[in-house]
């Protein structure tokens, strides 16, 4: 058995980097343009350069998706001489400093052709500026130049009395031109394999807090569902498949088809005009804010009722099927025929070969209920995940999207190896295939 789940895992690691480069290309691929989605439709081509300069989004396909995965903090960290360290302001926002010996953090801004140095002493919060010339290098021919740590979280190339003209965006100002900008960037990021897959181009805040925090309100709206579906669900297919042609198995099955061919929109409209608009039962919209969805349980009504209408009769109707089968197959006639007990033989033989379809479903509509209930969240506003990666691939917010697809694969194919796992119980021989 330990044989057969190291294989499985083997297989999970290679399936989740060939997903990784196809969810690389096909997001770098996709229709739109990052400039002028961030920064207006009337952005000058000299803008645009700069923004994708800024971005890493000029560099080859190949090295952006290695930084993506592994991150460029321990490269930019060689062309600066210093090891880098990422803070959060209180704000929510990403800074990153070089570390000196001593203990302070640094970065630099240039000031015509003088290099500024802004120390920060983390104990005190101390901020100091103080010329820093002496780190200019010699480079090609009588040029100088210097790596280091700008303050928008690039790694930099300065060189001095260049004239390349940069494009910033102040707030309160807009764009402004400067000259003597960097010659390269190195946009800083750890890699999403270390939890950080860049900043939001939405919010200018990390992907990882924001995806994270929708990520728990998906799972607290599906682990609800899916705690009240699948056992109902369960129960009532097996008992249609044990009454077939009866009317029970005939109102299951019906009532089973009607919830689960209604669209989740329609289905979720219907309730709320009936509950929250008619009745006036429950809130119809979940405005949860910087609230946990478990805050306001009144909230989540809704969105659950309507996701375990939509998953009761498909799995019902799926356990359905497969009891009715299994209660047909020759060692249950066996069974019958050798004077065992009905209920026995429907616990001990028939109930164990009867989920092995089921469970493969309810696995594959894990993720579903991850990812795929984005008509639900929009329906109810709820702040999820399916939410969130809709929004940022209206924006083409690049890097919320490829990590948002990355932890919807994650646990595709994590809920895959966790019902290869369960088979092995289900159907010893599994085990030795």
């Amino acid at each position: 058995m330990a044989k057969f789940i190291l294989r499985r895992f083997f297989l999970l690691l290679i399936t989740m980097f060939l997903v990784s480069v196809a969810v690389f290309m096909i997001t770098e691929a996709s229709p739109g343009n990052v400039a002028k989605n961030v920064l207006g439709a009337f952005i000058t081509p000299e803008q645009e350069r700069s923004f994708l300069a800024q971005m890493g989004l000029d560099q080859p396909a190949y090295v952006r998706y290695f930084y993506w995965l592994f991150g460029s903090d321990w490269l930019a960290a060689r062309k600066v001489g210093l090891p880098l360290t990422r803070t959060v302001t209180d704000d929510g926002f990403v800074e990153w400093w070089a570390v000196r010996p001593d203990g302070a953090l640094v970065r630099w801004k240039l000031e015509g052709d003088n290099l500024i140095a802004v120390s920060k002493l983390p104990s005190v919060g101390i901020t100091s500026e103080y010329n820093n010339d002496n780190r200019w290098k010699a480079g090609a021919g009588t040029t100088q130049t210097v790596w280091g740590v700008d303050t928008a979280n690039h790694v930099v190339r300065w060189q001095k009395g260049s004239d390349v003209k940069v494009w910033s965006f102040v707030i309160g100002t807009g764009w402004m031109e400067s000259t003597g900008g960097p010659m390269e960037y190195i946009p800083l990021k750890k890699g999403f394999i270390r939890g950080d897959p860049g900043i939001s181009l939405r919010t200018g805040r990390p992907v990882s807090k924001t995806i994270f925090t929708r990520l728990r309100n998906s799972i607290v709206l599906a682990g609800i569902a899916f705690v009240l579906v699948m056992p109902l669900a369960l129960l009532l297919g097996l008992i249609a498949g044990l009454r077939e042609g009866s009317l029970q198995d005939r109102v299951l099955s019906i009532g089973g088809m009607m919830f689960s061919v209604i669209p989740e929109f329609a289905t979720g409209i219907f309730l709320i005009l009936i509950m929250a608009v008619w009745l006036q039962w429950v809130p119809g919209a979940t405005v949860f804010g910087e609230q946990a969805p478990w805050e306001r349980p009144d909230m989540l009504i809704l969105p659950v009722l309507t996701l375990t209408l939509i998953e009761l009769g498909y799995i019902l109707r799926i356990t359905r099927a497969s009891m009715v089968e299994v209660m047909k197959s020759p060692y249950i006639r066996t069974a019958f025929l050798k004077g065992l007990p009905y209920w026995r033989i429907v616990f001990k033989h028939a109930v164990r070969n009867a989920l092995m379809a089921p469970i493969t479903v309810i696995m594959l509509h894990v993720n579903w209920l991850m990812g795929g209930i984005v008509i639900v969240e929009v329906v109810f506003g709820y702040p999820g995940l399916g939410k969130y990666l809709l929004d940022s691939a209206m924006f083409k917010d690049i890097n919320a999207l490829e990590a948002g697809a990355m932890i919807l694969v994650l646990l595709a194919v994590g809920t895959q190896l966790v019902a290869d796992i369960i088979y092995t119980f289900l159907n010893p021989r599994i085990r030795y295939t």
